[in-house]
């Protein structure tokens, strides 16, 4: 954050909204930022990031961008392009870790590399996917490219007809065999694994768990073996790390009982991860001792380009 007066508190341009179909959930995000940023001493701007967002930059002047985007265009590379282009230091992961991590088939070739487990899958097109079982059921359509379990099918063991798509899907799309077991995530700030949450739904954590009032539940520490939060531990920091992340992260895994250690099968890594206060990452920075505003300005004097 080169450049900053020493006079007069930072000026952080706090982006939110944009046109993904996380726009709800993003402008959640950074209204809660922008409130813990102003709590922690700084000058914020609130920017709903739009076809304007580049002459909003530059009227605005800030010294450095607070990125709350979630979704395609603010967490896939793209804004984070446009940040590199204009030379203004920006929190969260670069282009490359934002497009890696945003696109699940090469992020899963990524894992497997670095001997982290993931679930069997392909990407097919939409009319096969629906013409015939693409995979033997149980398995999961979905975006190759969305997060907050957007655009998701479910098909169950058993089922004798495939998936009928929406129009409005992509025409190509992910198939991954159904992991059964339990929710589990792992945060990483910095170079640091938090802790292990259980994310305890009555049904799959979908867009309505995740962000609707009572959709789901937060058991943190995660009543776990200990070698099974080693684990989620273990692999979080290690998926940060090959998918070249800054700032914090947040690693999904599915977790199957019966199996033990073999069981655990990691999901996805989310470069822009929920920021309200009771979202998973500010939780398991509460759990330990650090606060909401505390949290947002970490991410702040984290953030750079060229990184």
């Amino acid at each position: 954050m080169a450049g900053m007066s020493s006079r007069t508190p930072p000026k952080v341009a706090v982006l939110m909204g944009g046109p993904s179909a996380e726009r709800e959930v993003s402008l959640s995000s950074g209204r809660e930022c922008a409130a813990a940023l102003r709590e922690a001493g700084y000058q914020v701007v609130e920017i709903d990031a739009g076809a304007d967002l580049v002459a909003r930059l530059g009227d605005s002047a800030p010294d450095v961008v607070f990125n709350a985007l979630h979704g395609r265009w603010g967490e896939d590379g793209c804004v984070q392009g446009i940040l590199e282009w204009l030379r203004l230091p920006y929190t969260h992961s670069g282009v490359l870790a934002s497009a890696l991590a945003m696109d699940k088939a090469r992020s899963k070739a990524v894992y497997a590399a670095a001997g982290i487990p993931v679930a069997e899958s392909g990407i097919f097109c939409k009319a096969e996917i629906m013409a015939r079982h693409v995979m033997a059921p149980p398995y999961v359509v979905k975006p190759n490219n969305e997060g907050s379990s957007v655009g998701i099918y479910i098909v169950p063991e058993g089922a004798n007809a495939p998936p009928v798509i929406a129009d409005d899907m992509p025409e190509h799309l992910m198939v991954e065999a159904y992991v059964p077991g339990r929710e589990l995530t792992v945060t990483v700030m910095g170079e640091r694994a938090l802790c292990v949450t259980e994310i305890l739904t009555d049904g799959w954590y979908d867009y309505h768990a995740k962000y609707a009032p009572g959709g789901s539940r937060h058991e943190l520490p995660a009543h776990i073996p200990t070698e099974v939060t080693e684990a989620c531990l273990a692999h979080a920091g290690t998926a940060h790390r090959v998918l070249g992340c800054r700032g914090v992260s947040r690693t999904d895994f599915r977790w199957d009982p019966a199996k033990g250690l073999a069981g655990l099968i990691a999901l996805e890594t989310n470069t822009q991860p929920g920021m309200t206060p009771t979202s998973l990452v500010p939780e398991q920075a509460a759990h330990l001792g650090i606060s909401f505003p505390e949290l947002c300005d970490w991410i702040v004097k984290d953030a750079s380009c060229d990184r």
